[in-house]
């Protein structure tokens, strides 16, 4: 059985070595991802060579995501190591003090602008929300608190602000070179993280156009303010090529009891503006150390793939895991499982709206044929882009759609499409000998049979974008 949901795996430590990362494309890892927050420029410049050598070596389409650390708002440094922070006792933090003068009463940052967007009665949330301090009063560069929530605090720790509000630019100067970094390695998404509005993603997408870049941008969704408005959030997933469910940070600014609500809506919205979407963070954070994932794990993971997500992530799990190839496999196993329990029904993407373009017909006319025809084992999208096999993975379906294409970078992209099979093919044959070449190639798969019908899909203009114009139905064992 086809495998519709994809995996991305984050890359580090413990997934880096070549043995390790064929184990992984083995285990079923679709998109690797280069966490920029970790590691230098030639630590990932030998990591990614070392994706493709391994991904080639055994004929795997595999493609590599760049994520960029963003504005991350920290605290500084303790000049005695962690501190531990009482219920009820007073505590402050001064963008004045010196970066590594922190004691148990006060701490620096890295963002200059706290000061200026807190209030009285705000809540900060330190260390993904294990500290919970209410804001007392705003003195200056100091932010005077009272301690709702202790624990230890040690150096760097994140500063979230419960309903959002920290203002800081999504573009660091890190991430700008990190965007040129990724438009030299050829990555085939680029992952803006914290962005505020539709223009956060412009920006960086133009950046990284000038770089050279060709990835898709990928707008990660994990600010409150992201959320808080239908509009907003609509934009930023149209101003991108897909979304990603960031869920640490998001969560923290908005509740864990609003979380899977907007989970939901968030992968929904996706689908529904054709985009893809990849859910993230912690989705099997026991096996960092444990060989078998919890239940409620299992459960998480099942449900995104029932919510129609794209992909799951993986990040620490493989990163720096204890038993990486085993997550991955565990993941697989899950979506499978969740998948074997899906019951088609007739698609309801869109249907009452009308459509511009041809290749957007040609793309819904073939999954509607697709789910009501008898004997379609199989769709086949002979494209250039990926645009056509995109539109049909936002159609519900259990049958597999192929995309046939000779571009490397397409071939890489469709990769993390739901649903999605790349296939490098020569799409200029003529239509007829293209047609017998790809049943041939789906027959001696063992995909389809003699009798099963095939749906295929194409443009009479060749080594064109957008130019699908053309749906043939053919019978495998009659073509």
């Amino acid at each position: 059985m086809f495998r519709r949901t994809k995996i991305v795996a984050t890359l580090g430590p413990a997934s880096s070595d070549a043995d390790t990362l064929a184990a992984l494309i083995d285990a079923g890892v679709n998109v690797f991802r280069l966490n920029f927050s970790h590691g230098s420029a030639d630590d990932h410049r030998a990591v990614a060579a070392r994706v493709r050598q391994q991904a080639d070596a055994r004929g795997r389409t595999v493609a590599l995501l760049g994520d960029l650390q963003g504005p991350k708002i920290r605290v500084a440094r303790f000049r005695d190591g962690p501190v531990m922070l009482r219920g009820g006792a007073p505590f402050a933090i001064d963008t004045a003090l010196d970066k590594d003068a922190g004691d148990a009463t006060v701490v620096g940052t890295d963002y200059a602008g706290l000061a200026d967007d807190c209030r009285e009665g705000d809540t900060l949330l330190l260390n993904d929300g294990l500290i919970q301090l209410e804001v007392t009063a705003v003195e200056g560069s100091r932010v005077h608190c009272r301690v709702k929530v202790g624990g230890e605090l040690s150096n760097n720790k994140g500063i979230n602000r419960l309903g959002g509000g920290l203002n800081a630019e999504a573009l660091t100067e890190k991430d700008r070179r990190d965007v040129r970094l990724a438009a030299e390695l050829d990555l085939d998404f680029l992952a803006l993280s914290f962005p505020r509005h539709a223009d956060d993603i412009h920006q960086t997408r133009a950046l990284y156009r000038e770089a050279g870049g060709q990835g898709a941008m990928v707008a990660k969704i994990e600010r409150a303010e992201a959320v808080a408005d239908p509009a907003t959030l609509d934009a930023l997933i149209e101003a991108s090529d897909g979304a990603m469910v960031a869920r640490g940070d998001l969560a923290v600014e908005i509740g864990d009891a609003e979380l899977v609500g907007v989970q939901k809506h968030i992968i929904r919205r996706a689908r529904d503006l054709d985009r893809f979407v990849i859910t993230a963070t912690q989705m099997m954070e026991s096996m960092i150390h444990s060989p078998q994932p919890t239940r409620a794990e299992v459960s998480d993971v099942a449900n995104a793939v029932l919510d129609g997500t794209d992909a799951v992530m993986l990040s620490a799990e493989t990163a720096v895991g204890d038993y990486p190839v085993a997550t991955v496999e565990a993941m697989d196993r899950i979506i499978r499982g969740a998948e074997r329990t899906y019951q088609n029904r007739p698609p309801a993407h869109r249907q009452e709206q009308a459509m511009e373009r041809t290749d957007e017909a040609i793309a819904r006319a073939a999954m509607h044929v697709a789910n009501h025809l008898e004997g379609v084992r199989a769709i086949v999208a002979m494209t250039e882009t990926g645009t056509t096999p995109l539109l049909m993975s936002r159609v519900r379906s259990g049958l597999p759609i192929f995309a046939f294409t000779p571009n490397p970078r397409t071939l890489r992209r469709v990769a993390l499409y739901r649903g999605v099979e790349p296939l490098r093919f020569d799409t200029t044959l003529p239509a007829d000998q293209a047609n017998r070449a790809a049943v041939a190639h789906l027959s001696e798969a063992g995909v389809v049979g003699p009798e099963d019908r095939v749906i295929l899909t194409k443009g009479d203009a060749v080594r064109e974008g957008g130019g699908t114009n053309t749906l043939k139905i053919v019978t495998a064992g009659q073509v």
